[in-house]
């Protein structure tokens, strides 16, 4: 007896793309955008304004921060020895 089942198509479903920070701040500016046009009623802006600060703090969160290097002060030279500069030779 044959137990595989031929007679029914199999479903697969579509590749589910990732969301990442950028799509987040795309709805962010796209929330800016089309409430500078006046899409939303006023009844609706609480809500509207509570999810785009929820993205837009959870966008800053996650955006790495500038590299300790760039704004690290200069290295301490204490350690360092200098040697005298070398008599020239007549």
């Amino acid at each position: 007896m044959d137990t595989t089942k031929t007679d029914q198509p199999s479903e697969q479903k579509p590749a589910v793309q990732p969301l990442g920070v950028n799509d987040l701040a795309a709805v962010v500016q796209l929330i800016d955008i089309v409430s500078r046009r006046g899409a939303f009623e006023g009844s609706e802006l609480t809500a509207v304004g509570t999810l785009r600060a929820k993205f837009a703090d959870f966008v800053q969160a996650s955006t790495p921060k500038p590299a300790a290097a760039e704004t690290a002060p200069e290295a301490d030279k204490s350690n360092t020895v200098e040697f005298p500069a070398q008599p020239e030779k007549v």
